[in-house]
């Protein structure tokens, strides 16, 4: 309890006019000293630690939850004043519905309000132009909290400068569960446009076709070999009867090397067998053509950047990831989306705790990192 009365006397006294003024103007200089150097386009955060404060502070867990999306508030502004453009945030996850109702509902409810409220005309989202993005699986959201988080969406769907991506309820292995559905059902229909484009160059097929070529090639040999031996034994010298009996022989062989049996016939012929290994020669075999409609896209045009098409975050891979309460592990957050250039941070303090002072060093190291990398001087375009 003494730890909370501490916290709230800082508070009060950071909130006094000359120390706030003070602090202001030092965020300022802050934030501008950062656009001095390459500026990470997308960043995520999984917000953890809020019920740990809670339990801390000797209050409830709603508590903990409010402090956190103040602490949302606090973050988003940097970042958009510093100008990264995509922020993702690890709102809630499907494993939470395993927590109590009243925690869950508390959560839901906040989640609807809050929303809303940054959505406002002259808040958070409408100062810095950001739009918002929720992302999961929506069925299992209540009504009620649907409908004004929808809201929210609607009232920034024309801010064009920032995007805020709400991942509420989500798991990583659940979006990729939904983009290989949404996959599998655009494969399934005829493409909506006329006619088809003609697919680029498949590495698969082009492999699949050498092989082909060079089975092909041996059996032509084979069956140039087998002739050959035919025609050398009628010319050796052989008795008549044997070169009769040879030659009627060879000439059948050949015959059926030369034109194989058509498959329209009720009773094919066997194949002749070789004259040295007793083995026998099929005719040249037909190309099948992969049995599918002609009316349906082309499987082998399926690549990464389909299955991203089809996931709930559909822009550019994060360049930063940050999970703070010093836990370090992903928790099944954008499995999909953080490839080798996502640099991952593990802050070890909790999600309310989380400011400009602890923030910034975070962004001092990933820009001093993309310096040491060979960065241009020019900010990245997303």
């Amino acid at each position: 309890m003494a730890t909370f009365h501490s916290a709230s006397l800082q508070r009060w006294l950071f909130s006094l006019p000359p120390v706030e003024y003070a602090l202001q103007h030092i965020r300022e200089l802050l934030i501008g000293s950062l656009k001095c150097g390459p500026i990470p386009q997308h960043i995520a955060f999984i917000m953890d630690g809020n019920r740990r404060w809670a339990r801390t502070h000797h209050v409830e867990a709603v508590e903990g939850h409010h402090m956190g999306l103040e602490a949302l508030a606090r973050v988003l502004e940097v970042c958009y004043k510093s100008g990264v453009k995509y922020v993702t945030i690890y709102a809630f996850s499907i494993e939470n519905f395993k927590r109590s109702k009243y925690e869950v509902d508390a959560l839901m409810d906040m989640a609807k309000t809050k929303l809303v409220q940054m959505s406002q005309h002259g808040e958070l989202f409408d100062r810095y132009g950001a739009a918002v993005r929720i992302l999961g699986d929506r069925s299992l959201v209540r009504g009620d909290v649907l409908e004004q988080v929808d809201k929210a969406v609607e009232m920034t769907k024309d801010n064009g400068s920032a995007v805020l991506n709400v991942c509420f309820p989500y798991t990583g292995r659940e979006e990729i569960v939904h983009s290989i559905r949404e996959t599998v059902e655009e494969y399934s229909s005829p493409p909506v446009e006329e006619g088809r484009k003609k697919r680029p160059f498949s590495e698969t097929r082009i492999q699949r076709n050498i092989r082909k070529g060079h089975q092909l090639d041996c059996v032509e040999e084979e069956r140039d070999d087998a002739a050959g031996s035919l025609l050398q034994a009628r010319d050796d010298g052989v008795s008549d009867a044997d070169t009769t009996s040879t030659s009627s022989t060879s000439l059948d062989d050949i015959s059926h090397l030369a034109h194989p049996p058509s498959s329209h016939t009720s009773q094919s012929p066997s194949p002749p067998l070789h004259p040295t290994s007793n083995t026998f020669l099929h005719p040249r075999p037909k190309l099948l053509a992969r049995s599918k409609s002609p009316h349906l896209p082309d499987p082998e045009s399926i690549s990464a950047a389909t299955l991203t098409r089809n996931t709930y975050i559909n822009c550019p891979p994060p360049e930063l990831l940050i999970r703070t309460s010093g836990v370090n592990r992903l928790s099944d957050f954008m499995l999909w989306q953080v490839h080798e250039e996502t640099e991952v941070k593990f802050i070890n303090c909790l999600w309310p705790e989380f400011d400009l002072w602890k923030f910034l060093p975070v962004l001092v190291e990933w820009q001093w990192g993309r310096k040491k990398a060979g960065w241009s001087g020019e900010a990245k375009v997303a």
